[in-house]
């Protein structure tokens, strides 16, 4: 698998990347290293977690495959603060204190000194950015976390987290943003590619299958089990599901029909080689479906198809 420096760091990705969010709840342990094992063949080293992951059971899971399926230095393991879910609500503290002590959790669940990207969650209109950046200084100077990022901030927010980190060298550089990006996603196009862009930042694409809708599976009613048939994902997958985001998947399939591709190939490719990507990052249920979305490694969009899927997808 391509290997891609993230931004101007000197930390190398699969540009591929394994999310774990449903490691440890949706999908046990037995499931999670069968698919681990498949990316790992395939080239991959890149893996992605939070904190907040099946409550902190993602994490857990990827610590016992640490030693046994991988060596530790041969992976890097990204991670993220800043939210959690106490009494079922959605809460943001990018507190310094609370970051620290996520942070602190996240290496003991994992079972390891380091992590290679420290994520911000989300951003935090009610703590000083100022006080949640040093916590990305104390996790950087202190070794636990090789290099730091941020995720899901819109163009203002990473510009100024970014700008801030770069006025003085004894802070932690921002190297990664992860953000979500599909054919039936591209906001981050209007602000958040050009700030990377324009300050060395690798973009980690997250939800590249528009939240699995893009495979093409949505396009006869909801599969018994798919992600948009359980109570805990049916509000993230529903609003693909409308008019404009069918007519999309329905240009992708036309797509992977004629070119002898599945639609999650064409879909998948066409995010993995956008300039500014470094890492398309992609889940899945079990291990085969994993090894049906690595073969998108083995292809590339012709310009006119790529040209035909960016028209129809234009926001």
């Amino acid at each position: 698998m391509e290997m891609r420096r993230a931004g101007n760091s000197g930390l190398s990705l699969s540009r591929l990347g394994l999310g774990t969010m449903t490691w440890g709840r949706d999908t046990d342990t037995h499931e999670a290293a069968d698919q681990c094992r498949a990316f790992i063949e395939a080239g991959g080293n890149f893996l992605d977690t939070s904190s907040t992951y099946g409550d902190g059971d993602s994490e857990r899971v990827i610590g016992g495959l640490i030693g046994t399926l991988f060596k530790r230095e041969d992976v890097a393991i990204a991670s993220k603060a800043g939210v959690s879910f106490p009494d079922g609500v959605r809460t943001v503290n990018n507190s310094r204190q609370t970051l620290i002590a996520e942070l602190d959790r996240s290496l003991s669940r994992l079972e390891t000194d380091y992590l290679d990207i420290w994520q911000i969650h989300s951003w935090d209109p009610h703590n000083p950015l100022e006080d949640t950046l040093s916590a990305l200084d104390y996790a950087y100077s202190s070794g636990r976390a090789r290099y730091v990022g941020i995720s899901n901030f819109s163009g203002w927010q990473s510009s100024r987290a970014i700008t801030i980190q770069e006025t003085n060298s004894a802070k932690a550089p921002i190297v990664t943003h992860q953000v979500e990006y599909s054919l039936l996603n591209r906001e981050i196009e209007s602000e958040v590619l050009p700030c990377a862009d324009e300050t060395g930042v690798g973009i980690l694409a997250w939800a590249p299958l528009g939240r699995g809708v893009l495979t093409g599976k949505y396009r006869r009613g909801v599969p018994s089990d798919s992600r948009a048939a359980a109570p805990h994902f049916v509000k993230h997958v529903e609003p693909y599901l409308r008019e404009k985001p069918q007519r999309i998947v329905e240009a992708v399939c036309v797509a992977a029909e004629g070119l002898g591709f599945a639609p999650l190939e064409v879909a998948l490719a066409w995010v993995r080689d956008t300039p500014g990507i470094t890492s398309a990052i992609v889940g899945a249920r079990t291990g085969a479906q994993l090894r049906g979305i690595l073969a998108s490694e083995e292809i590339s969009l012709p310009d006119v198809v790529r040209q035909a899927l960016d028209e129809v997808s234009a926001p």
